[in-house]
């Protein structure tokens, strides 16, 4: 049985005033709480008067803000604008740049419990998520503060005499990042921070059910760009729908977008992007999975499994799904499993010591209700969960029950495998060797995160070499999710081949010219060609 020891309070959807602790959260960020619509447009000035957004508490159905998108002119105006404020930001030393990022950082740093809060407010993930969410763009501005004096070109041996050859890094331009619901910070922090060391104006458009998160950021970055003499459109925030991010996919005068979202939308994005010879990075699904041998150690693996299943209720791009079980240790692992699902706290996300909070929409309720119901038709074992809560005080919210499910086959192709399911649900299957469970890890479509449990070295070298794990992340002894800033983050196949964040994921955001410099007095053709008349 899953507990419920704190319960949801704040205003119903649809109530004129607000709750005091969203009112406490959003007056700590500068956004008015009295206003009967908000703009969601900035290149320099705030502006904004298409269609209204609401933002929706998923705990309580408390209607936060209605915030004012662009009208196709005032799109068309901050696209220009961001376009002016590169060609500033270009001429900008790139350790200057870097200094900007410091200053962003420190402005970001002092405000980031209460914009953790305001995470959990509008997206649903508990507190300690949502500050961790922000650090990770306060993270990944120090690792770009750093950057900004080592994005280095190459000098490359020429066969000429008198020659060399440079390969040299440039800004790119403008880089459009479409980010996703789940992660409304963070995000765009990865892209930012090396789009800005790289000497790139940025186009953000955030997800249309969390555009406070981006609101709050975008005050916070603005203020420092003014302190500095920069343009605003260094970072133009620009709110609104589908309509919105198709311009911006579409954008002659955006060379890169970052989009992060389904691998059906992003199958749109790459392309529309790569139709006009554009750049993409792509972060889509995750089907992510967990493999457990018999030396694993369990009093590890087994809370491991049961954060990357249960935070962020399921929708983090690197949650796990998938969970495979040496059929040795199955019935001790599931038990204690099963064990620490009864004992968690579901309810206010932004009470301490809770730990499942709602799914962002009815919406995914929706979604998870059917795959469950999907689930039971198939004949799979429903061995925890499988419904939603019918607690009076979470009844207003999107809580449903963490649910582990044992499917009757572990057939990868069958959809129950294949498919990403944004919620709650794992599903376990029980293997008899290390080469069974690869081969079904790297059956599915989706390639983002994946982990084995194991003390045996000769396991270790197999996953993580070329007949291993086909993810881009190939973790061992530590869970499918909560990556650091400092290694690309990324997956292959239906997962994008995108990169973020550190590693060389920084070259993606600048363009290369290969510079052959002649200094002698003669200019000899390559390959010893003769072209003398």
């Amino acid at each position: 049985m899953i507990l419920l020891r704190h319960p949801v309070c704040g205003t119903l959807r649809g109530a004129r005033s607000l709750s005091t602790r969203a009112s406490a959260i959003l007056s700590s960020l500068d956004i008015p709480v009295g206003a009967a619509e908000l703009p969601g447009v900035y290149d320099g000035q705030w502006s904004g008067s298409g269609e209204v957004l609401e933002s929706v508490c998923p705990a309580t159905g408390e209607v936060l803000a209605r915030v004012r998108s662009a009208t196709p002119d005032e799109l068309h105006e901050a696209l220009g604008k961001s376009k002016e404020a590169y060609l500033h930001l270009r001429t900008v030393p790139a350790p200057k740049r870097g200094e900007l990022l410091r200053q962003i950082r420190e402005a970001l740093s002092a405000k980031r419990d209460v914009l953790g809060a305001l995470v959990t407010l509008e997206m649903g993930k508990i507190k300690t998520e949502g500050i961790g969410e922000v650090q990770e763009f306060v993270d990944i501005c120090d690792y770009a503060v750093g950057l900004s004096r080592m994005m280095n070109g190459r000098v490359v041996a020429s066969e000429r005499p008198g020659h060399t050859i440079l390969e040299v890094p440039n800004p790119i331009g403008v880089v459009g990042v479409l980010t996703a619901f789940n992660f409304p910070v963070a995000v765009y922090g990865w892209n930012f921070a090396l789009s800005v060391a790289a000497g790139n104006a940025n186009v953000w458009k955030p997800s249309p059910s969390t555009p406070l998160c981006s609101i709050a950021i975008t005050k916070i970055i603005a203020r420092v760009l003014e302190k500095n003499g920069l343009p605003g459109a260094v970072s133009t925030l620009i709110t609104g729908g589908k309509d919105v991010g198709e311009a911006i996919v579409e954008s002659r005068d955006i060379p890169l977008v970052s989009f992060t979202g389904s691998e059906a939308v992003g199958r749109v994005v790459g392309k529309a992007v790569q139709s006009r010879f554009g750049k993409s990075i792509l972060e889509l699904g995750g089907n992510n999975a967990s493999i457990i041998m018999p030396d694993a150690d369990m009093h590890l693996a087994v809370p491991a499994v049961f954060f990357g299943a249960i935070g962020t209720a399921g929708q983090r791009c690197t949650s796990t799904r998938r969970l495979y079980l040496h059929r040795a240790i199955a019935p001790k692992f599931l038990d204690a499993l099963q064990k620490l699902y009864a004992t968690i706290n579901v309810g206010d996300p932004l009470v301490d010591g809770t730990l499942l909070g709602p799914l962002h929409t009815r919406a995914a309720v929706g979604i998870y209700s059917d795959a469950v119901q999907r689930l039971r038709q198939s004949g799979a074992e429903i061995l925890t969960g499988g419904k939603t809560y019918d607690h009076a005080a979470l009844s207003q919210g999107n809580f449903v029950q963490p649910t582990i499910s044992v499917p009757k086959t572990a057939d990868p192709a069958d959809k129950i495998w294949s498919t990403e399911t944004f919620a709650p649900i794992l599903n376990v299957g029980l293997f008899d060797e290390l080469e069974q469970a690869i081969e079904w890890n790297n059956a599915v479509p989706q390639g983002l995160s994946s982990s084995l449990w194991t003390r045996d070295i000769r396991n270790l070298g197999k996953w993580i070499g070329p007949e291993g794990s086909d993810a881009g992340i190939v973790n061992v002894n530590v869970g499918t999710s909560g990556a650091e800033i400092g290694a690309a983050f990324g997956g292959n196949k239906s997962t994008g081949w995108g990169r973020e964040s550190g590693g060389d994921a920084w070259k993606q955001y600048v363009r290369w010219s290969a510079c052959t410099v002649n200094f002698s007095d003669a200019a000899p053709l390559a390959q010893g060609v003769d072209f003398s008349t």
